[in-house]
């Protein structure tokens, strides 16, 4: 029995559509002998991106390749208990010992991605795209006397001039109408245009009106030529003019309140940006390059490679690399290009890579060198285009590469275990910190400060005590810092001083807090622990960079090891510190914008909602003009006007703090389950 999943034929019929998440399904049971409990990713470790996922055997054959919107998702049904999933599922999960995925950015690249590997790999559990079925193209016969525009999924047609993959068809059938009315070339077949031309008399398509070739005695056949040249530079994405006349005559239909026309330019123009768009997993057959992305934070380093052969993805590999304090992002780069083509891999003749190493010249050289009397090798930086979008695409597999290792760091119990001894070691404590409590204040220029609490038990985060605080008045960082550690120690002393036995998980007293900054922010939190009357609480900051910790009344900082698991960890609590206030601080601005706009008459919660969503953030909206706001679901031209009004008399948002630190947000996993608000 099969089951369609996401519109790809999968193993079994136990499996629900993408983005039908059952839960992390169990242990497999209960199960004695689960063979998946050695490849099981640990929970939150997929990412819930599209992308394509591979079952492989101990061997190194790939069994099993399927695609999905939501990664997550997908992969949760595939360890549901044994006994609820199909027997062809349960035959592959035994023979597997092996998952891997990569991440894409839209469901249609995971779609093409999926097909080209299946091409590739041939596994025997997956029974679509073995019948050599192939995508739709569109294609421009510019071989023939009169050029015309058709759908075919023949790729060796001589002369012609391709376009796509494409996987919606009815979208290219749709678009070819609308093209053939934007640039009225010729439709006929060719043996009705021999017939017209020796004839002198129109086709029948041509006396309808249909047809606009040179058969129909209209146009000659140069100006013919012309009209399709027109045509291919506006598929090739050089021309985009149409386009924008028909985005332009959406929004003047709008305002005019000519809503049926708006609805029917809006309709050409999703049609038209169906044929324009692009496939980063798909490029012209005669392309051979690799592509490599990098993500990297302070201790460690991800790489991620492309190998493009034929214009497809015909391969990949990731590493791990580790990070010193001298390591440039050029120099790891160059580390990693090298260690790519060890031994007999030879390089392609052309390399993208997110930045050009410092010894550029040198390692062209040497990658040349190993491709003797087939040409020189080139680093290139895309820049625009197809090849921007593949490397964006590396850039994040490179990132989700990262999360995995340093998950897969963080479960290990003898790293944890290893890490609290080392940590008690070099702080000079009495007992391991089995919990540790960790602050950090987040502001946008001084304003809307708030400050956040995460707690780590056992090495782990234990997201039910965390808090968040509001800091409605402050100097600096430091007297924030020394407010939130005041309140923190009142509520610890609440209970001793009553009497009572710590209950809750926030009332727990920590053995370790970490507070994000060096000596100053150190000494503020020393000040309020000392007014508290609570010295049984370890202290240290940690600053970024060379990562160092800092204890109250040490003019020193300890440095501790770049490979040691006590960093890491220290590491990992102040990250998660960091994400969690920023978290907050765009909670709180999309709330206050939100009640600004509901000030609006006219525009209740319903549509302030709407708005939010269509416009993604708030610096996006503030930075919307009146006529795309009048585009936005719900509003018109005069609501636009009193918002774009409304909005221009508040506070500016700063632009460069809108975003947080893109590590601090690739190594979140999810949202604490449990936020209270001290």
């Amino acid at each position: 029995m099969i089951a369609i999943s996401g519109g790809i034929e999968g193993p079994d019929a136990a499996a629900p559509p993408d983005g039908d998440a059952v839960g992390d399904g169990g242990s497999g049971g209960g199960v004695p002998g689960d063979a998946r409990a050695a490849f099981r990713p640990a929970q939150g470790e997929i990412p819930t991106s599209p992308g394509v996922y591979r079952f492989s055997d101990k061997y190194g054959r790939v069994l099993y390749i399927g695609k999905a919107k939501n990664l997550r998702a997908r992969l949760a049904n595939y360890f549901q208990p044994l006994h609820s999933l199909m027997p062809r599922t349960r035959r592959m999960l035994a023979l597997a010992a092996k998952l891997d995925w990569t991440v894409v950015a839209t469901d249609t690249e995971s779609l093409v991605l999926e097909h080209t590997w299946i091409t590739e790999f041939k596994p025997p559990f997956n029974v679509q795209f073995k019948d050599d079925k192939t995508y739709p193209y569109l294609a421009v016969t510019l071989r023939e006397e009169s050029p015309r525009l058709i759908i075919t999924r023949n790729e060796k047609i001589r002369g012609a001039r391709y376009f796509g993959p494409y996987p919606k068809v009815w979208a290219l059938r749709e678009t070819t109408a609308l093209l053939q009315q934007a640039f009225p070339i010729r439709t006929c077949n060719d043996a009705d245009y021999k017939r017209a031309m020796s004839s002198g008399r129109p086709c029948l398509a041509g006396q309808i009106g249909r047809c606009h070739g040179p058969c129909s005695r209209l146009i000659s056949i140069e100006a013919h030529r012309t009209r399709v040249e027109e045509l291919v530079a506006f598929l090739a994405g050089g021309d985009t003019s149409h386009l924008r006349a028909l985005q332009s005559g959406m929004r003047e239909a709008a305002l005019e309140q000519r809503y049926e026309d708006a609805a029917r330019l809006r309709d050409q123009v999703q049609a038209v940006q169906h044929v324009l768009e692009k496939n980063a997993v798909v490029l012209g057959h005669d392309v051979n390059l690799d592509v490599f992305g990098l993500r990297a934070d302070e201790l460690a380093a991800a790489a991620h490679q492309f190998i493009i052969r034929g214009g497809r993805i015909r391969g990949e590999r990731s590493w791990i690399v580790d990070v010193e304090l001298d390591d440039s992002p050029g120099t790891l780069l160059e580390q990693v290009v090298q260690s790519a083509y060890e031994g007999d891999r030879e390089p392609p003749p052309e390399i993208l890579v997110p930045l050009l190493p410092e010894g550029e010249a040198a390692l062209e050289n040497a990658l040349s060198a190993q491709r003797p009397r087939r040409g020189r090798v080139r680093l290139r930086v895309p820049e625009r285009g197809e090849k921007v979008q593949l490397m964006e695409r590396a850039v994040l597999n490179a990132g989700e590469h990262l999360i995995r290792h340093k998950l897969k760091r963080a479960a290990d119990l003898t790293a944890r275990t290893d890490a609290l001894a080392e940590l008690q070691r070099a702080l000079g404590m009495s007992e391991a910190p089995l919990r540790i409590e960790c602050i950090d204040v987040s502001h946008l220029q001084g304003t809307g400060v708030v400050a956040s609490l995460v707690v780590f038990e056992d090495g782990l985060p234990a997201k039910g005590a965390y808090r968040k605080y509001r800091i409605e008045e402050t100097r600096d960082d430091t007297d924030s810092i020394n407010q939130v550690v005041a309140r923190r120690a009142a509520q610890l002393n609440q209970a001793r001083e009553a009497g009572e036995q710590p209950s809750g998980i926030y009332r727990d007293r920590p053995q370790l807090l970490i507070v994000d900054g060096g000596e100053p922010q150190v000494k503020a939190a020393a000040r309020a622990l000392a007014d508290a009357g609570i010295t049984d609480i370890a202290l240290c900051g940690v600053a970024k960079r060379l990562e160092e910790l800092w204890l109250p009344g040490d003019p020193f900082p300890v440095i501790l090891p770049r490979t040691s698991e006590a960093l890491f960890l220290v590491q990992r609590v102040r990250d998660e510190a960091h994400r969690f206030a920023i978290t907050f601080q765009r909670q709180r601005r999309s709330t206050a914008i939100a009640s600004q706009l509901s000030e609006i008459p006219g525009l209740g919660p319903k549509r302030v909602q709407g708005l939010l969503k269509h416009f993604g953030s708030v610096a996006r909206l503030r930075a919307a003009s009146q006529e795309e706001l009048a585009a936005a679901p719900g509003l018109g031209p005069k609501l636009a006007e009193q918002v774009r009004a409304h909005l221009n008399a508040g506070p500016e948002d700063p632009g460069p703090e809108e975003c947080a630190d893109a590590k601090l947000e690739a190594a979140s996993t999810a949202e604490p389950g449990e936020e209270g608000s001290a």
